[in-house]
């Protein structure tokens, strides 16, 4: 709206100048013929001035409206008042002071009059044009603020949407910093950790609807709530599972590391979890799969429904994992141990035969990590 002052003030300036022109214009009309006026029709003598002083103030203030008209011009343009004013006073003048004629001043005072009210017509037309864009401008300004709004609502339910899959500082730098090329498809080293619910499939034909969705919410909260506080990102959720990758989008010094320690967070968090339901007689559990390696990066899904998620051997291999672990176990392959060997406490399982992976996998099992 800032565009628009300038209009506005001009608008109020427009009006006292417009009249300004009429009034020097009557008063000087009404120099002349006050006193005539005054005696023929009310028998009453209004004044009596000089006739010189008389001439001075009639073709003075005849001058005041040609100067009105003059400044008028330069606002709207037009030469036409100023023009028939300079006539009239020019022929006030010269009826004045060179030939006295009563019709030739009478015929003065018509032009000049006339030039005021045209000036102030024009004036008029040149405030409803100026409305008339004003009004343009303010709904073209409407319709870009509502786009402005469209796109600003489509901004908040992508970031809504990011922000159920993406730790909230990576939602961070990409809104303050733009840092969309982030979720570019790209590769890159990560440690993935799978976690799943032992014995749920067997337990929820025991449970209500509403009792399964009450355990999921729980647990993938507790979930959510523990990977964001580490800087990881959720791959997806699936019913009674979950992905967490670390080193993207957001880089760590030691992803491994940081998937083990989730690991544990979660383990004890999941106490919470199954407790009440324990007691009913529903034996819950959870057990852990960590695997580190190349993957392909980036959102998969259509508009409005894609993920961020992460693709590769790594991916399969942690999810092969959490399927070999029993509850409260944390397991993971060999490159993954290699990179915090020193940082943790570990038992070696042997080669694993896994579903989906061509050759045994060395695994270990992880019984005691390092604190941050």
């Amino acid at each position: 709206m800032d565009a628009l002052e300038p209009h506005s003030s001009e608008i109020r300036l427009v009006l006292p100048v417009g009249l300004g022109a009429i009034l020097a214009a009557a008063v000087s009309l009404g120099t002349c013929y006050a006193g005539i006026v005054g005696g023929a029709i009310l028998g009453v003598q209004w004044f009596d001035l000089n006739p010189h002083v008389q001439a001075v103030l009639m073709w003075g203030f005849a001058l005041v409206a040609l100067w009105f008209l003059w400044t008028n011009r330069k606002k709207h343009g037009s030469n036409l008042p100023m023009g028939m004013a300079a006539f009239a006073v020019a022929l006030l003048i010269g009826t004045l002071y060179i030939h006295y004629d009563q019709r030739l001043e009478a015929f003065a005072y018509v032009i000049l009059v006339i030039a005021a009210l045209v000036n102030q017509n024009i004036f008029l037309r040149s405030l409803n044009e100026t409305v008339l864009a004003q009004a343009d401008r303010i709904d073209g300004l409407n319709r870009r603020l509502s786009r402005t709004v469209e796109t600003q609502q489509d901004e908040i339910s992508r970031l809504g949407r990011l922000k159920e899959f993406l730790a909230p500082q990576v939602v961070d730098l990409i809104v303050k910093d733009g840092a969309e090329d982030l979720l570019k498809t790209h590769r890159r080293y990560i440690a993935c950790l799978f976690c799943d619910i032992r014995n749920f499939t067997a337990t929820s034909e025991a449970m209500e609807p509403e009792d399964i969705i009450e355990v999921l919410q729980t647990f993938h909260g507790k979930v959510g709530e523990l990977a964001a506080a580490r800087g990881g990102t959720i791959g997806f959720r699936a019913g009674d599972g979950v992905m967490v990758f670390f080193n993207d989008p957001l880089p760590c010094d030691a992803p491994v590391l940081e998937a083990l320690r989730l690991a544990a967070e979660i383990r004890d968090a999941f106490d919470d979890v199954r407790r009440p339901w324990a007691a009913l007689g529903h034996g819950l559990g959870v057990g852990f799969g960590v695997a580190s390696g190349y993957a392909t990066l980036g959102l998969v899904g259509q508009s409005g429904r894609a993920d961020y998620t992460a693709i590769g051997n790594v991916v399969n291999l942690a999810a092969r994992l959490c399927d070999e672990a029993k509850d409260g176990e944390i397991l993971t392959d060999q490159r993954a141990y290699l990179d915090v060997e020193s940082a943790v406490e570990a038992a070696p399982l042997g080669g694993l035969e896994m579903k989906g992976v061509g050759r045994p996998v060395e695994a270990f099992r992880v019984s005691a990590i390092s604190t941050d």
